[in-house]
């Protein structure tokens, strides 16, 4: 008997709704320094080695590039001689890391611009890659993986993923390093909040306030906390350090991310509303018309101004649904209420409806994000 009731105890207790645990977050996954950021690059080239899948006779730019390209190599040719298949003009693109350094290599992405069938078994001729401002910051070359292909023969095609788009692992090679200075000339440091939040701001300036010292920091706006720096420019890298491992309970984002080519709907725990009540239930209605003709047979002939009668019938149906449903719920989450609604067999995309006009109804406190 002891064991029984020692039993039933622990499933009471653990029947209780037990509270919330704050969910504390390195200030590294909230957000950024100023001026660290990866850099955007671009460059345009020529694939070689292509089995008969490249670009056509009619992209003139592509004879044009090559051209280019073999007069650079001291080979003198016209446009009217080259005619070959295995070639395909590219726009190159890759990401520069802020800590890249020279001679550093990074993943290029490669994408067709021409009429090229497929990139596959192709290799990239020496790229320039520039950054915003023209200057080339990374050279790319290499082989391709295309991760699928494309086969035609005899009027049949047999295609698989996008062949016209290639990856080159660690093809390109880093000329030209980026500085990154996180101290400002104020002798200051910005952090950069990817969620802005007021409260998620303050309450960073107020972590690093208790192991700084009060007035170390101060949030400037929803996105943007300042921190003071005092020590020589050698100490930047770790004072970061230590500012970064810190943790802070984020504010929570009151927000519901639906997706209605899926049927998707997320919400956070704590998305909350008000006490409503939901009837759900389905109304089809069927329009039928019939349309017949009168002919006044017996008059044909002898009278001009009797003709035929075109007569429609309309009938209406009207058909109520078996799964109509009304719900009320008190102040409660939104993850109760779906569980409810599933429970009573409400289809993903009905769900998705009722969100909606509970939010309308005033009744629920988030914002509704469609994607």
């Amino acid at each position: 008997m002891r064991l029984f009731a020692r039993l039933v105890a622990v499933a009471l207790l653990l029947a209780l709704p037990m509270p919330a645990l704050a969910q504390q977050v390195p200030l590294k996954g909230l957000g950024r320094f100023a001026g660290w950021r990866q850099n955007a690059l671009i460059g345009y080239g020529i694939v070689t080695g292509l089995a008969g899948s490249g670009d056509t006779r009619r992209s003139a730019v592509t004879r044009q590039a090559l051209r280019n390209v073999l007069s650079r190599l001291g080979t003198s040719v016209t446009e009217d001689e080259i005619s070959s298949r295995n070639v395909a003009v590219v726009m190159v693109t890759a990401v520069l890391s802020p800590s890249a350094n020279v001679g550093d290599r990074m993943d290029a992405t490669v994408s067709s611009i021409g009429d090229a069938r497929s990139l596959a078994g192709g290799t990239l001729i020496m790229t320039p890659l520039m950054g915003p401002d023209q200057r080339t910051y990374a050279v790319a070359q290499g082989p391709l993986l295309t991760g699928g292909y494309r086969f035609d023969a005899d009027l049949n095609q047999q295609q698989r993923n996008y062949p016209t788009t290639a990856v080159l692992q660690g093809g390109a090679t880093v000329e030209l390093g980026v500085e990154s200075p996180l101290l400002q000339t104020n002798g200051e440091l910005s952090f950069l909040l990817s969620e802005p939040s007021f409260s998620t701001a303050e309450r960073i300036a107020e972590r690093i306030g208790e192991r700084l010292g009060y007035g170390a920091a101060w949030a400037r706006s929803a996105d943007e906390v300042r921190i003071r720096f005092h020590g020589s420019p050698e100490q930047v890298t770790a004072f970061v350090a230590t500012l970064e491992n810190l943790t802070v309970e984020p504010d929570a984002a009151t927000r519901i991310v639906i997706n209605e080519r899926t049927g998707t709907v997320v919400a956070g725990g704590g998305v909350t509303i008000s006490s409503v009540v939901i009837s759900q239930g389905d109304i089809k209605v069927t329009v039928t018309a019939e349309r017949t003709a009168s002919q006044p047979s017996f008059y044909s002939g002898f009278a001009s101004d009797v003709g035929s009668l075109v007569v429609t019938n309309t009938k209406l149906d009207v058909e109520q649904g078996v799964g109509d449903r009304t719900f009320k719920f008190p102040s409660t989450s939104v993850g109760d209420l779906v569980q409810a609604l599933a429970r009573a067999h409400v289809d993903t995309r009905r769900i998705i409806s009722i969100l909606q006009a509970i939010k309308a109804a005033g009744a629920l406190h988030a914002d509704i994000l469609v994607q």
